[in-house]
């Protein structure tokens, strides 16, 4: 077992009994991280239940305006409402938010992160840090080496989602259509269908697909990237898959392709379709990296290719990237600001 990693710092995370602010717990417990004060916060329904971390029960305390004082950080993962109107509180308190909600991803004066992606753009914060959407930072981790190197024009993405994207309440739904199919909603079930995401506005497009579109540019810092993408809930547990047709302004060869994503230390190559492997969310499922196959050219387009990518979304998708940005301020020291 790994040794204890002392860090002398308070934190706490807000949302700790969800399925996300869970999972958060678990991997700074898989880290083995011990700091000199870990609080957990959580509506007034979970008050008063306990979790543990380290061996040790962790009283859940009910969020509130006063949570946050002498917090150094806090991992939010309760709600777009809670965020906003509690991570600016925390913030004026001296405490840094890296908030998992979509409600600050795109505020200007809010960077969104991903660490292995643009790490610098955390140096800027005001307090407050978003973390993006599950399906963009599996994306963006997977493309940046072809974008830095070949310069994207165009995505056209595809995704297969889990229905845990939706939370515990989604995995809860799922179970209990496939337990009493007789109780399926006829309209829209889970369960044996696909579905979408709430749609927004008059357009047709999904949340989802509008969030996807805003965060990879905002990320790559690319306003004129071509975006289309249709996202799609898929009735299983955990992992999110991405069908991802791209167009790059210069010229590569697949081999090239390959070689870029073999050299990145945050991808698994899983590219041998003659042996018949390539990744799947069952192989992503309870691990930190993004997995990345079926790499070939389209010839429908000069510069045109497919690539395959896949994560565990509620790990790398969510908590996992949450902890990566607390690592990095840390490691870096983007500690000091002036609150938004």
């Amino acid at each position: 077992m790994n040794a204890a990693r002392r860090i002398n710092k308070k934190i706490a995370i807000a949302g700790s009994t969800g399925l996300v602010g869970r999972t958060m717990l678990k991997i700074l417990e898989e880290r083995r991280y011990v700091f000199d004060e870990i609080r957990l916060f959580a509506s007034e329904k979970s008050s008063g239940s306990t979790q543990q971390y380290l061996g040790t029960n962790l009283l859940v305390e009910t969020l509130g305006e006063d949570s946050f004082n002498g917090i150094d950080f806090v991992l939010f993962s309760a709600g777009g409402g809670a965020s906003r109107k509690f991570a600016p509180i925390a913030a004026k308190k001296g405490c840094i938010v890296i908030d998992n909600s979509s409600a600050w991803r795109m505020e200007p004066d809010v960077p969104l992160v991903v660490p292995e992606v643009n790490p610098k753009a955390a140096a800027g914060h005001k307090g407050i840090i978003a973390n993006p959407n599950c399906s963009t930072i599996q994306l963006v981790v997977a493309m940046k080496p072809i974008h830095d190197e070949f310069r994207l024009k165009r995505l056209i993405i595809s995704t297969y989602q889990s229905i845990s994207g939706a939370g515990q309440k989604g995995i809860d739904r799922l179970m209990n259509e496939i337990e009493n199919p007789r109780g399926l909603d006829e309209t829209a079930p889970i369960a044996f269908n696909t579905g979408f995401h709430p749609f927004e506005g008059d357009e047709g497009f999904t949340v989802e697909e509008i969030k996807m579109k805003n965060e990879i540019r905002k990320i790559f810092g690319t306003d004129d990237l071509n975006i289309a993408v249709t996202c799609v809930r898929l009735p299983i547990l955990g992992g999110h898959a991405e069908s991802i047709n791209f167009e790059t302004r210069e010229p590569f060869d697949v081999g090239d392709l390959r070689h870029l994503i073999d050299k990145n230390p945050n991808v698994v190559l899983m590219d041998d379709t003659e042996n018949n492997i390539y990744p799947t969310p069952k192989i992503a499922g309870d691990t930190d990296l993004v997995y990345a196959g079926r790499i070939r050219r389209d010839d429908s387009a000069e510069n045109a290719g497919y690539i395959w990518v896949v994560a565990d979304n509620l790990r790398k998708g969510a908590a996992t990237n949450a902890v990566q940005i607390l690592e990095l301020l840390i490691e870096k020291d983007y500690t000091k600001f002036n609150s938004i």
